[in-house]
Protein backbone atom coordinates (compact mmCIF):
# COMPACT_ATOMS: atom_id res chain seq x y z
CA UNK A 1 0.00 0.00 0.00
CA UNK A 2 3.02 2.30 0.05
CA UNK A 3 5.63 3.54 -2.40
CA UNK A 4 8.96 5.29 -1.86
CA UNK A 5 11.05 7.17 -4.36
CA UNK A 6 14.85 6.78 -4.65
CA UNK A 7 16.82 9.97 -5.24
CA UNK A 8 19.16 8.49 -7.85
CA UNK A 9 16.84 5.98 -9.48
CA UNK A 10 15.91 6.54 -13.16
CA UNK A 11 12.30 5.65 -12.36
CA UNK A 12 10.39 7.36 -9.57
CA UNK A 13 7.22 5.91 -8.07
CA UNK A 14 7.38 3.32 -10.83
CA UNK A 15 7.37 5.93 -13.63
CA UNK A 16 10.07 6.16 -16.33
CA UNK A 17 11.98 9.44 -16.46
CA UNK A 18 10.60 10.35 -19.90
CA UNK A 19 7.03 9.95 -18.66
CA UNK A 20 7.76 12.06 -15.58
CA UNK A 21 9.16 14.84 -17.79
CA UNK A 22 6.03 14.83 -19.92
CA UNK A 23 3.65 14.69 -16.95
CA UNK A 24 5.08 16.77 -14.05
CA UNK A 25 2.42 15.54 -11.59
CA UNK A 26 4.07 12.10 -11.65
CA UNK A 27 7.26 13.52 -10.12
CA UNK A 28 5.74 13.97 -6.67
CA UNK A 29 7.23 11.86 -3.92
CA UNK A 30 5.01 10.03 -1.49
CA UNK A 31 5.42 7.63 1.38
CA UNK A 32 1.98 6.06 1.53
CA UNK A 33 -0.50 5.39 -1.28
CA UNK A 34 -4.19 4.84 -0.63
CA UNK A 35 -7.12 4.07 -2.92
CA UNK A 36 -10.23 6.16 -2.23
CA UNK A 37 -13.51 5.65 -4.09
CA UNK A 38 -16.32 8.17 -4.47
CA UNK A 39 -19.64 6.34 -4.69
CA UNK A 40 -23.33 7.22 -4.67
CA UNK A 41 -26.19 7.81 -7.06
CA UNK A 42 -25.71 9.58 -10.37
CA UNK A 43 -26.05 13.36 -10.06
CA UNK A 44 -25.05 13.74 -6.39
CA UNK A 45 -21.97 15.75 -7.38
CA UNK A 46 -19.09 13.31 -6.99
CA UNK A 47 -17.09 14.67 -9.92
CA UNK A 48 -17.61 18.25 -8.78
CA UNK A 49 -16.44 17.25 -5.32
CA UNK A 50 -13.26 15.72 -6.73
CA UNK A 51 -12.59 18.74 -8.92
CA UNK A 52 -13.00 21.11 -5.97
CA UNK A 53 -10.50 19.08 -3.94
CA UNK A 54 -8.02 18.59 -6.77
CA UNK A 55 -8.05 22.04 -8.37
CA UNK A 56 -10.16 24.29 -6.13
CA UNK A 57 -12.58 24.83 -9.00
CA UNK A 58 -16.29 24.49 -9.62
CA UNK A 59 -17.73 24.19 -13.11
CA UNK A 60 -21.46 24.13 -13.67
CA UNK A 61 -23.63 23.25 -16.63
CA UNK A 62 -25.19 20.29 -18.38
CA UNK A 63 -22.74 17.51 -19.22
CA UNK A 64 -22.71 13.79 -19.87
CA UNK A 65 -22.46 11.40 -16.91
CA UNK A 66 -19.21 9.81 -15.83
CA UNK A 67 -18.77 6.71 -17.97
CA UNK A 68 -15.03 6.16 -18.44
CA UNK A 69 -11.83 5.04 -16.74
CA UNK A 70 -8.94 7.37 -17.46
CA UNK A 71 -5.38 6.84 -16.17
CA UNK A 72 -3.92 10.12 -17.41
CA UNK A 73 -2.51 12.81 -15.07
CA UNK A 74 -4.65 15.83 -14.31
CA UNK A 75 -3.09 18.08 -16.95
CA UNK A 76 -4.56 15.77 -19.59
CA UNK A 77 -8.01 15.59 -18.01
CA UNK A 78 -10.71 18.26 -17.92
CA UNK A 79 -13.48 17.41 -15.48
CA UNK A 80 -17.05 18.69 -15.37
CA UNK A 81 -19.60 18.77 -12.56
CA UNK A 82 -22.49 16.61 -11.39
CA UNK A 83 -20.55 13.46 -12.27
CA UNK A 84 -19.77 14.90 -15.71
CA UNK A 85 -16.53 15.07 -17.59
CA UNK A 86 -15.08 16.02 -20.93
CA UNK A 87 -11.72 14.60 -22.07
CA UNK A 88 -9.34 16.85 -24.01
CA UNK A 89 -7.43 15.63 -25.93
CA UNK A 90 -8.90 12.16 -26.41
CA UNK A 91 -6.43 9.26 -26.24
CA UNK A 92 -8.60 6.23 -27.14
CA UNK A 93 -6.08 3.60 -26.11
CA UNK A 94 -6.08 4.92 -22.54
CA UNK A 95 -9.82 5.35 -22.13
CA UNK A 96 -11.84 2.33 -21.01
CA UNK A 97 -15.60 2.38 -21.11
CA UNK A 98 -18.09 2.72 -18.34
CA UNK A 99 -16.82 2.97 -14.82
CA UNK A 100 -14.78 5.84 -13.39
CA UNK A 101 -12.18 8.58 -13.57
CA UNK A 102 -9.04 8.32 -11.42
CA UNK A 103 -7.09 11.30 -10.06
CA UNK A 104 -4.10 11.51 -7.71
CA UNK A 105 -3.33 14.09 -5.06
CA UNK A 106 -0.56 14.03 -2.45
CA UNK A 107 -1.39 15.51 0.95
CA UNK A 108 0.89 15.98 3.94
CA UNK A 109 -0.40 14.39 7.13
CA UNK A 110 1.72 14.88 10.26
CA UNK A 111 4.85 15.04 8.15
CA UNK A 112 3.96 12.00 6.04
CA UNK A 113 3.22 12.41 2.32
CA UNK A 114 0.08 10.44 1.52
CA UNK A 115 -0.93 9.92 -2.09
CA UNK A 116 -4.68 9.62 -2.45
CA UNK A 117 -5.61 7.71 -5.59
CA UNK A 118 -9.19 8.89 -5.99
CA UNK A 119 -11.67 7.01 -8.16
CA UNK A 120 -14.78 8.91 -9.24
CA UNK A 121 -17.30 6.21 -10.13
CA UNK A 122 -20.35 6.16 -12.36
CA UNK A 123 -23.47 6.08 -10.20
CA UNK A 124 -25.93 4.75 -12.77
CA UNK A 125 -27.59 1.46 -11.89
CA UNK A 126 -26.38 -0.27 -15.05
CA UNK A 127 -22.75 0.20 -13.98
CA UNK A 128 -23.12 -1.06 -10.39
CA UNK A 129 -21.92 -4.60 -11.07
CA UNK A 130 -18.69 -3.26 -12.57
CA UNK A 131 -18.16 -0.86 -9.68
CA UNK A 132 -18.32 -3.76 -7.22
CA UNK A 133 -15.00 -5.13 -8.50
CA UNK A 134 -13.26 -1.89 -7.53
CA UNK A 135 -14.48 -2.04 -3.92
CA UNK A 136 -12.22 -4.95 -3.05
CA UNK A 137 -8.90 -3.12 -2.90
CA UNK A 138 -10.20 0.31 -1.79
CA UNK A 139 -8.99 1.53 1.60
CA UNK A 140 -11.66 4.23 1.87
CA UNK A 141 -15.11 4.93 0.44
CA UNK A 142 -16.82 8.32 0.39
CA UNK A 143 -20.54 7.67 0.04
CA UNK A 144 -22.56 10.63 -1.24
CA UNK A 145 -26.17 11.64 -1.30
CA UNK A 146 -27.71 14.90 -2.48
CA UNK A 147 -29.55 16.86 0.23
CA UNK A 148 -32.04 17.99 -2.43
CA UNK A 149 -32.83 14.43 -3.55
CA UNK A 150 -34.79 12.06 -1.30
CA UNK A 151 -34.12 9.18 -3.70
CA UNK A 152 -30.35 9.54 -3.40
CA UNK A 153 -30.69 9.53 0.41
CA UNK A 154 -33.01 6.52 0.42
CA UNK A 155 -30.52 4.64 -1.74
CA UNK A 156 -27.72 5.07 0.81
CA UNK A 157 -28.82 1.86 2.58
CA UNK A 158 -28.52 -0.08 -0.68
CA UNK A 159 -25.03 1.33 -1.24
CA UNK A 160 -24.01 0.38 2.31
CA UNK A 161 -25.32 -3.14 1.78
CA UNK A 162 -23.15 -3.46 -1.33
CA UNK A 163 -20.16 -2.06 0.53
CA UNK A 164 -20.47 -4.61 3.31
CA UNK A 165 -20.81 -7.37 0.73
CA UNK A 166 -17.94 -6.45 -1.59
CA UNK A 167 -15.49 -4.15 0.23
CA UNK A 168 -12.73 -4.99 2.69
CA UNK A 169 -13.92 -5.55 6.25
CA UNK A 170 -11.83 -2.68 7.61
CA UNK A 171 -12.55 -0.18 4.82
CA UNK A 172 -13.02 3.40 6.00
CA UNK A 173 -16.53 4.64 5.14
CA UNK A 174 -17.67 8.26 5.31
CA UNK A 175 -21.19 9.48 4.58
CA UNK A 176 -21.45 12.89 2.90
CA UNK A 177 -24.58 14.96 2.29
CA UNK A 178 -23.56 17.06 -0.70
CA UNK A 179 -24.97 20.31 -2.18
CA UNK A 180 -25.40 21.93 1.22
CA UNK A 181 -25.19 25.31 -0.52
CA UNK A 182 -28.63 24.73 -2.12
CA UNK A 183 -30.50 25.26 1.14
CA UNK A 184 -33.67 26.50 -0.55
CA UNK A 185 -34.12 23.09 -2.20
CA UNK A 186 -33.21 20.96 0.80
CA UNK A 187 -35.41 17.91 1.41
CA UNK A 188 -33.07 15.94 3.70
CA UNK A 189 -32.44 17.42 7.14
CA UNK A 190 -28.93 17.31 8.57
CA UNK A 191 -30.42 15.38 11.50
CA UNK A 192 -31.52 12.64 9.09
CA UNK A 193 -27.97 12.26 7.80
CA UNK A 194 -26.56 12.22 11.32
CA UNK A 195 -29.08 9.58 12.41
CA UNK A 196 -28.31 7.31 9.45
CA UNK A 197 -24.56 7.66 10.03
CA UNK A 198 -24.96 6.73 13.71
CA UNK A 199 -27.01 3.69 12.73
CA UNK A 200 -24.16 2.38 10.58
CA UNK A 201 -21.35 3.67 12.78
CA UNK A 202 -19.75 5.88 10.13
CA UNK A 203 -18.58 9.51 10.24
CA UNK A 204 -20.82 12.08 8.57
CA UNK A 205 -20.83 15.67 7.43
CA UNK A 206 -22.61 17.86 4.95
CA UNK A 207 -20.52 19.27 2.12
CA UNK A 208 -20.66 21.66 -0.82
CA UNK A 209 -18.60 21.05 -3.93
CA UNK A 210 -19.56 24.56 -5.04
CA UNK A 211 -18.33 26.52 -2.01
CA UNK A 212 -15.72 23.98 -0.89
CA UNK A 213 -17.44 23.48 2.47
CA UNK A 214 -15.85 20.44 4.21
CA UNK A 215 -14.32 19.13 0.97
CA UNK A 216 -10.74 19.38 2.18
CA UNK A 217 -11.75 18.12 5.61
CA UNK A 218 -13.32 14.95 4.20
CA UNK A 219 -10.18 13.91 2.33
CA UNK A 220 -7.84 15.02 5.10
CA UNK A 221 -9.74 12.98 7.69
CA UNK A 222 -9.55 9.93 5.42
CA UNK A 223 -5.83 10.45 4.81
CA UNK A 224 -5.18 10.90 8.53
CA UNK A 225 -7.08 7.71 9.41
CA UNK A 226 -5.24 5.64 6.79
CA UNK A 227 -1.87 7.10 7.75
CA UNK A 228 -2.49 6.29 11.42
CA UNK A 229 -3.39 2.72 10.54
CA UNK A 230 -0.18 2.34 8.57
CA UNK A 231 2.23 3.67 11.19
CA UNK A 232 0.42 3.16 14.50
CA UNK A 233 2.24 1.20 17.16
CA UNK A 234 0.31 -1.44 19.18
CA UNK A 235 0.56 0.58 22.41
CA UNK A 236 -0.57 3.86 20.86
CA UNK A 237 -4.17 5.11 21.23
CA UNK A 238 -6.28 4.62 18.13
CA UNK A 239 -7.09 7.64 15.97
CA UNK A 240 -10.76 8.61 16.33
CA UNK A 241 -11.95 9.93 12.99
CA UNK A 242 -15.37 10.98 14.36
CA UNK A 243 -13.74 13.14 17.06
CA UNK A 244 -11.27 14.62 14.58
CA UNK A 245 -14.03 15.67 12.19
CA UNK A 246 -16.11 17.25 14.94
CA UNK A 247 -13.13 19.16 16.33
CA UNK A 248 -12.20 20.48 12.87
CA UNK A 249 -15.79 21.52 12.13
CA UNK A 250 -15.89 23.46 15.40
CA UNK A 251 -12.65 25.25 14.47
CA UNK A 252 -14.10 26.21 11.10
CA UNK A 253 -17.30 27.41 12.74
CA UNK A 254 -15.37 29.55 15.23
CA UNK A 255 -13.21 31.08 12.50
CA UNK A 256 -16.27 32.01 10.45
CA UNK A 257 -17.40 34.39 13.20
CA UNK A 258 -14.03 36.11 13.58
Amino acid sequence: MSGRAGSAAPAQNGCPAALRERFPSLRQDYELACKVMLIGDSGVGKTCFLLQFKDGAFLSGTFIATVGIDFRPSNELQLRCDERFHLVPVLPRLVHQALSVMQNKVVAVDGVKVKLQIWDTAGQERFRSMTHAYYRDAQALLLFYDITSKMSFDNVRAWLTQIHEYAQKDVVIMLLGNKADVSSERVIRIEDGESLAREYGVPFMETSAKTGMNVELAFRAIAKELKQRAVQQPDEPRFQIHDYIESQKKKTSCCSFM
